[in-house]
């Protein structure tokens, strides 16, 4: 299993830094960001620095969107990017939540998203495309390949990234959840003639190691911040479609200010109750913490993303550094 771990970018830019480096020297292969362009700072320059500052770990968005992003902007620049980094760029890439929300406007359409993919990918790959009617090509790149991660929990979300995707983000922690949607991605997949093991998982959320009645308050926004999908998913399909240990959470929830999301002790979190928290989080001791993970490996999950959002960002790095990471961590980073 590999480790990542995503920031939301609202720290100073030093300690962006210095966290991306621990992670690293922690044997963490992967490091991500939130990309929310109003909330918070902008992720380019960012990960600009964190390459400058790590030499093995991958980086990219977690995630992106197509449509506050111009397709062709972020093949440009995640191309530089892979110069800067020698190759070290993935895209973490959906239809669009807090980016497009803060703006009054609805995440785009799952057609929009796949074209967005094989756009970004053929044009930082060195390939030619035609896009609304005009070839583009990106004539500097082409030397290194862009692995990219659909996040999405939908059955066309999951349709989509069995079809054209080399990676699939989870925001959960659910053994239980990430396997049926494991599956359906795995039969999407082999159904378009492509082998299914050859598409990773990761398993985003927050995990925090310390006394789980003592942590919970810390990573409670976090299933509050999945319901903004989980309703979305309701509003589309019929409930009978998706488990109910997925939508049945959301009964009691009244709204959700977006000015706050990711945040600990948001009000956005009152309606999540400790049985969800524990069910899509990672807490505990360090036992837990293990026992969760290879649950997790056994339902296919590759890698392991820390949400890392939840204070003692640098304690909760180099506790997983010295008792996780080495007993679980594969740190291949492909």
């Amino acid at each position: 299993m590999d480790f990542g771990f995503t920031l939301k970018p609202d720290h100073t830019i030093e300690r962006t830094v210095a966290l991306t480096r621990l992670a690293e020297e922690a044997g963490f292969t992967y490091g991500w960001l939130f990309d929310s362009h109003v909330l918070w700072r902008e992720v380019y320059p960012l990960l600009t620095l964190m390459a400058v500052n790590t030499s093995r770990m991958r980086l990219g968005t977690c995630v992106t969107n197509p449509a506050t992003r111009e397709p062709t902007v972020t093949a440009s620049v995640l191309a530089t990017l892979d110069e800067i980094s020698g190759g070290r760029m993935d895209l973490g890439i959906g239809r669009g939540d807090s980016a497009r929300r803060v703006l009054g406007k609805p995440p785009t359409t799952m057609a929009t998203l796949e074209e967005a993919i094989e756009l970004i990918r053929d044009l930082v790959e060195g390939r030619a495309r035609t896009y609304e009617g005009t070839e583009l090509r990106l004539p500097w790149t082409g030397s290194w390949k862009l692995p990219v991660w659909v996040a999405g929990y939908g059955p066309m979300a999951l349709s989509m990234t069995g079809r054209v995707a080399d990676g699939l983000i989870l925001q959960l922690a659910d053994p239980d959840l990430i396997g049926w949607m494991v599956a359906q991605m795995r039969e999407a997949a082999a159904g378009a003639g492509r082998d299914p093991s050859t598409i990773r998982v990761q398993a985003a959320a927050p995990a925090h190691i310390g006394p789980r009645d003592a942590v919970r308050e810390r990573v409670r926004w976090f299933p509050a911040l999945v319901s903004n999908h989980v309703v979305d998913l309701v509003n589309k399909y019929p409930r009978e479609q998706l488990p109910e240990s997925l939508t049945g959470y959301i009964r009691d929830r009244t709204g959700y200010d977006y000015l706050h999301h990711a945040e600990v002790g948001s009000s956005n979190a009152g309606f999540v109750s400790d049985e969800v928290v524990d069910r899509f989080c990672v807490t505990g001791t360090v036992a837990e913490h293990l026992e969760r993970l290879e649950a997790l490996r056994a339902v296919g999950v590759d890698q392991f993303n820390i949400y890392l959002m939840n204070g003692d960002e640098e304690a909760q790095l180099e506790a997983y550094g010295r008792d996780i990471v080495p007993l679980l961590g594969s740190g291949t980073g492909r």
